[in-house]
């Protein structure tokens, strides 16, 4: 169990110029938390407020002091919010490790903070710069309990930033293994890898090649879900899978693969849909998912998830179409990525939302509806073959790599468009409907827990 902060590109981007000033600045960062089901503790942050000038009483490189008029606003804001309010400040020329001036700062303001904001929660963060980059540490602490250390800041936007806490020891890497890996990438990227809390939505033809791929570049914990079982048709794309799996669950044939390939693994499975409000709660408290489900209710979902929790979603899609004669005629592939300034799904028109409304029906309220003729018919089965999902889960892979390395063009894409058929391939980048939730202005962006869940209606 830790804590770990999330920052959508804006604030980490005012963080990064911020501790490039030359002497030490202070503000309140607010957060949504959110106690996640595995026990994990995800700070959402929501908006960042800096203490204007007139406040500083002093201000050097190395200290600094200012008047509760440069944090009351704020703490004001929080209240209105329902945030915890995090006391951020910036060691320009040194360590975000904390000085003894800065531990009797916090026992001086840590009360003023929960009253004033209404919080039962008081957090501090601080900042150095790193290059072009920061070095971070940070605490939580809960009113009459002990202090967390806040252990990870997972930066999400443009570019993707998984990094411990300054203070805290890095993570082993097993050179022998990962040595080409490393070689590519770096040893940074190769960190964020493996701490990286990945959860993969479908079991079949690209979430399992997907999952063979990234536990293969060093992921050691996944979260997967799926709620059928292996069919004789699966084992022709389902990586790991045999025969004689037939009548098992999909999660369960697929972990077993995951851990013979990487016995350290943390492998969790769920057997169900994300559809279900449950279920979707458990990846509420992950760094990032990718979906590879073949219903619009489930891309629904995932959709919202990434924007009320700020958690990237790279949703994946197949469709090979065929003539009137049974001739194969398309062979298309997508890669959408949803993150906080990304268009969603249904601003992209990714989504059907007549066929998710009547998937998030109970099968016999959907029988019902259909009958009286309500319910648009829903998709059978459709072809696949492995080659095709393989490709586009490795499309899929190259921009989760692209995010964390930066190897590509800085204007990135937001969906990636494969016609295999023709051997073309096309990029797009569409910004959010205004008013619609995953636009910044709606207010949305870390808005985490809300009744209902995800303020929509769920069919349990």
């Amino acid at each position: 169990m830790g804590v770990t902060l999330v920052l959508p590109d804006p604030i980490t981007s005012d963080l990064t110029r911020t501790t490039a000033l030359p002497d030490e600045t202070a503000g309140v960062l607010l957060a949504r938390l959110h106690r996640s089901v595995n026990g994990d503790t995800r700070l959402l942050g929501r908006a960042l407020h800096w203490a204007p000038p007139e406040a500083y009483q002093d201000r050097s490189p190395s200290e600094m002091s200012i008047t509760p008029e440069g944090y009351v606003r704020a703490l004001a804001l929080a209240e209105q919010d329902g945030s915890v309010p995090i006391w951020v400040h910036t060691h320009p020329g040194g360590t975000p490790v904390p000085s003894e001036r800065d531990r009797v700062v916090d026992r001086a303001i840590a009360d003023v903070f929960r009253v004033r904001s209404g919080s039962e929660y008081y957090g501090t963060v601080i900042a150095a710069p790193n290059g072009s980059s920061l070095h971070l540490t940070g605490t939580l602490q809960e009113e009459g309990l002990r202090t967390e250390p806040i252990d990870r800041f997972w930066s999400v936007g443009g570019r993707w930033s998984l990094q411990r806490a300054f203070d805290r020891e890095p993570q082993r890497i097993d050179l022998a293994m990962f040595d080409r890996n490393v070689r590519a990438f770096g040893d940074a990227v190769q960190q964020t890898i493996g701490m990286l809390k990945i959860a993969i939505v479908g079991a079949g033809g690209t979430g399992s090649a997907i999952a063979e791929q990234v536990v293969r570049l060093g992921a050691r914990d996944l979260l997967l879900v799926d709620a059928d079982t292996l069919s004789a048709s699966n084992v022709t794309r389902v990586y790991g899978s045999t025969p004689e799996q037939v009548g098992v669950p999909k999660v369960l044939v697929l972990r077993q693969h995951l851990r013979a390939i990487a016995p350290d693994i943390r492998c969790r499975v769920i057997k169900g849909m994300c559809t279900s409000e449950s279920v979707a709660l458990e990846l509420a408290g992950v760094d990032l998912t990718f979906g590879c489900t073949d219903d619009n209710a489930g891309r629904l979902v995932l959709s919202r998830l990434s924007t009320y929790y700020l958690v990237p979603v790279i949703d994946v899609g197949v469709l090979l179409s065929s003539d009137d004669d049974d001739e194969l005629i398309g062979i298309d592939g997508r890669v959408t990525i949803l993150s906080p300034g990304n268009a969603c799904l249904l601003c992209r028109n990714r989504i059907d939302t007549g066929r998710a409304a009547a998937e998030m029906q109970t099968p016999q309220e959907r029988e019902r509806l259909a009958g009286e003729g309500y319910a648009p018919a829903l998709g059978g089965v459709e072809p696949a073959v492995v080659t095709f999902t393989t490709m586009v889960a490795s499309a899929a892979i190259n921009e989760l790599l692209e995010r964390l390395v930066g190897y590509g063009h800085p204007r990135r894409p937001t969906e990636i468009l494969l016609r295999i058929h023709d051997r073309e391939t096309s990029t797009n980048i569409v910004e959010p409907n205004p008013g619609h939730y995953c636009h910044f202005g709606q207010n949305k962006w870390g808005a985490g827990d809300t009744t209902p869940f995800l303020e929509q209606t769920w069919a349990e």
